[in-house]
């Protein structure tokens, strides 16, 4: 059912002429007839053209974000106040990104690939009038890779789909002026590359993005899905006021050997320690961003100066390699309120290298996740398990 639209981000969209904008313009001529033959002291001609000229902005204003009131789990759909966008003859769009940079050259990147997006197809459940939409940052060869692959791995889709690829270099260009500080603090490299400036996308895609688009998804390319991809949309449902970002704790004591030195001279602070008290710090693999409020956010888009990210990094002698994961983990040990927590079964992440690497005693403290698994997240290429 559903149909591959490959869409390019560096070409205005075709617009459609539709039919209920045929049906306006016939009724406004017979209001005019109506006017004139059957005219009331009530009525007038300018008050006419005003009532239609009201009712045709109504239908054309442009909105292109998904209807987050409607929930589908429990087969009805009920219908709760929400931050809805749906219109009339205009199907709600459900945003999902991926990096998909270096597959074609890559034969693991592309059974990856083709692992999450066959979950995706089999478990997705969208109503008739919504789209996923599914961005893809790529370069060239990996988009003509990806144009071929994805007919095949969404054959099953019972769902409408549309494809977007944006191009990594002109991404990685708006992107740089804005994170460029901060990658020496969270890059793997010693000092600033330009193309590490991509792996920060999320920390400033509120800032390159249309302000259209008000919240995506971004997930890693190493993942399964075990539930609806509606339903992780959904969560956005419960962020509180003031957050921006919906992401899932990390499940490796990963940010208590990061955070080492602060905690040897803060014996008593949390950082670093496993839940439920502790601040384990966060895992990018599934990550909610509401851009809207990314984008109204004064303390958020404070934290992106370039004093302030020093002066944390200072504070906490933070020295990441992980782009943005470490940049929301350092935010987020003293602004809390800016991330809504995700349940580890959203990320169930299967990564286990730290429990032979120093951490096996205290290991399972990190990894445990009861309740059910939405995603498996196989990071650091480890196995995900069978249906």
């Amino acid at each position: 059912m559903g149909v591959l639209r490959v869409l390019s981000v560096t070409m205005g969209r075709i617009s459609i002429f539709r039919s209920y904008q045929i049906v306006l313009l016939f009724a406004a001529a017979l209001a005019v007839v109506a006017f004139y033959y059957f005219g009331s002291e009530k009525q007038n001609f300018s008050s006419t053209t005003k009532r239609i000229k009201e009712t045709q902005a109504s239908h054309n204003t442009n909105r292109d974000d998904a209807d987050l009131s409607v929930d589908i789990r429990a087969g009805r759909p009920e219908i709760r106040t929400g931050a809805g966008d749906e219109l009339e003859g205009k199907p709600s769009r459900f945003h999902a990104l991926m990096m998909f940079t270096k597959v074609d050259k890559s034969v693991n990147l592309q059974q990856k690939f083709q692992v999450a997006m066959r979950s995706v197809a089999k478990h997705g459940r969208f109503l008739e009038d919504e789209v996923l939409v599914l961005h893809y940052v790529s370069d060239a060869g990996s988009q003509e890779l990806g144009e071929k692959m994805l007919p095949e791995l969404l054959l099953d889709a019972t769902f409408r789909y549309e494809v977007v690829f944006h191009d990594v270099g002109a991404l990685t260009e708006k992107l740089f002026p804005i994170v460029e500080a901060m990658q020496k603090h969270f890059s793997a490299g010693s000092g600033t590359y330009y193309s590490d400036a991509i792996f920060f996308l999320s920390v400033a895609m509120h800032r390159i993005m249309p302000t259209e688009l008000k919240r995506i998804v971004q997930l890693d390319l190493d993942l399964k899905f075990r539930s609806n991809i509606r339903d992780l949309f959904q969560e956005f449902n419960h962020f509180p006021a003031e957050a921006v970002i919906g992401i899932a704790r990390e499940m490796q004591p990963v940010y208590r050997h990061t955070f080492w030195q602060y905690r040897k001279e803060n014996p008593k602070s949390h950082v670093g320690d496993p839940p439920p008290d502790g601040l384990p710090g966060f895992n990018s693999g599934v990550m909610l961003l509401n851009l809207d409020t990314m984008r109204r956010s004064t303390l958020y888009n404070q934290l992106l100066e370039p004093e302030r990210v020093a002066r944390l990094a200072e504070k906490y002698h933070f020295r990441g390699h992980l782009g943005d994961q470490d940049f929301f983990t350092m935010i987020g040990m003293e602004h809390r309120e800016l991330f809504y927590p995700l349940s580890c079964g959203w990320n169930r992440q299967l990564c286990t290298w730290w429990r032979e690497h120093g951490y096996g005693d205290i290991f399972q403290l990190y990894y445990r996740c009861d309740g059910p698994v939405h995603i498996y997240h196989g990071n650091c290429n480890t196995p995900i398990p069978d249906d």
